[in-house]
Parts: structure tokens; C-alpha cells; sequence
């Protein structure tokens, strides 16, 4: 059981350092709303991940595998996400403070967190890629277990738990910035996050518009990378979950 954690805690660290949607609007909420919020920003998050493991290890891998690469879902994800980043780029509004005030956090209620919560999981469920990624976690790393339930499910669990602690760690740090932000340097950031957020669309979109494209990229990695080794494996999987 010791050997799944410690095989887990490699994983856990490269998927809180993908760069993503998920990754910059949490450290945005850290920054401008504070730690409980960007908490409840990033549990959402794990339970998008948490239904998309439960997926791909109860469903059928052919069923998967027909799901995940259909561009169509790809296309839909990626207008959704390039819509609330236009949407978040039309609605931000430049502050008529003096640019040397820093903005005290305003306390947030029940609803408010809960809103945040349910932000997490639809920015993470929206990405069918992630479910691509965490069908190929199963593939790649379940054999190594001989598919057993107890040990797959400490890995991944150990998996997830090293996640929300760095990002917990990110979200502490981020929150410092808040001493430095002005209501000209947050205009700025929410304006930089909005086009992250249509880049990111714009990409699965691509992806699901040009998937012989894709496959072509993804055949040149793996002529690159060695498929037998740890590094190649993680960066097998980052092909899958690029846009997290």
C-alpha cells in the first residue's frame, strides 16, 4: 500500500502544476477573494475529478474510448469555456479608485461559496479531457496494481489528496498578492484570466475540429518520449488533460 502512495504522490504533483483554466482562475480567487473561497473553488474541482474516476472505472473502456475522442464533445466543451471567457472579459469593469488602494476582501456568505463550488466543478467538467486523462491514469498505472480496487483506489485517493494539498499551498501564496493588488492591477488580471479562458476554449476546439492533427502531434511525441518509462507515461497523460 506504502509503494501506491508514493507511486500516486509524482502524479498528484504534475496535475497541480497543469497550466489551465482551473489553474489560473484559482490562484485569481485566491488573490481577490481569499483562501476560504479559492477552497471551495478547488473542492468543486476534486469532485468533477472524483465523478470522472468513477466513470472511467465503472464504464466500459470501449465505451470510453468512443466518448472521449468524439469531437463533438471537444467542440462543445470548448465553446462553452471560450464563451464564459468572453463573457468574463465583456463584464469586467475597469474600477474608479485611485490606483494605489488595496481592495479589502468582502466577506462572503453561504450562497457565495457554494456558487464557487459549483464554478469548480463545471470549469473541470466541461473538459472532456479530463476525462481522458483520468481514463489513462487507469490504463497506464491499474495493470501495475493487477487491477485491484483496495490499491487502485489508495493511489488514486492519495493521487487527488496530494493535489488539494499544493493546491492549498498555492492558494496561501496567492493570497498574499493581495497586499499588492490594486483595483487597476485586478482589472488587468481578470482581463488576463477571461483570455486564458477563450485561449484554452479556442484550443479544444481545435482539437475537436483537426482530431487527425491531433494524432499526428500526439504519434511525434511518442516517437520522442519513451512509452516505458515514468516520464514517458506522465507525459502521455499531459497530452490528454492539456487543457485542465
Amino acid at each position: 500500500m506504502l509503494q501506491d502512495v508514493l507511486a500516486a504522490l509524482p502524479l498528484g504533483l504534475f496535475l497541480a502544476f497543469l497550466f489551465g483554466p482551473v489553474f489560473f482562475v484559482l490562484l485569481e480567487t485566491a488573490a481577490i477573494k481569499g483562501f476560504r473561497a479559492a477552497f471551495s473553488l478547488d473542492l468543486g474541482v476534486i469532485l468533477a475529478d472524483v465523478v470522472f474516476i468513477a466513470i472511467a472505472y465503472f464504464s466500459t473502456t470501449k465505451l470510453l474510448q468512443s466518448l472521449k475522442d468524439d469531437p463533438a464533445l471537444f467542440i462543445f466543451g470548448g465553446m462553452i469555456l471560450a464563451t464564459y471567457g468572453v463573457m468574463s472579459f465583456l463584464q469586467t469593469k475597469k474600477s474608479l479608485h485611485t490606483d494605489d488602494e488595496t481592495p479589502e476582501i468582502r466577506k462572503l456568505g453561504k450562497s457565495d461559496y457554494f456558487g464557487l463550488f459549483a464554478k469548480g466543478f463545471l470549469l473541470n467538467f466541461i473538459n472532456i479531457g479530463v476525462l481522458g486523462f483520468w481514463l489513462g491514469v487507469i490504463i497506464v498505472f491499474g495493470p501495475k496494481m493487477e487491477m485491484e480496487i483496495n490499491r487502485i483506489s489508495v493511489f488514486l485517493t492519495s493521487v487527488l489528496v496530494t493535489y488539494l494539498i499544493v493546491d492549498i499551498i498555492k492558494i496561501l501564496l496567492a493570497k498574499k498578492l493581495n497586499r499588492k493588488l490594486t483595483p487597476h492591477r485586478i482589472y488587468i488580471m481578470k482581463k488576463a484570466i477571461s483570455l486564458i479562458l477563450i485561449l484554452f476554449g479556442g484550443v479544444l476546439i481545435f482539437q475537436g475540429a483537426f482530431p487527425s492533427q491531433i494524432e499526428e502531434i500526439k504519434d511525434q511525441i511518442e516517437e520522442i518520449t519513451p512509452n516505458d518509462s515514468l516520464i514517458g507515461n506522465l507525459g502521455d497523460l499531459e497530452v490528454k488533460n492539456a487543457n485542465k
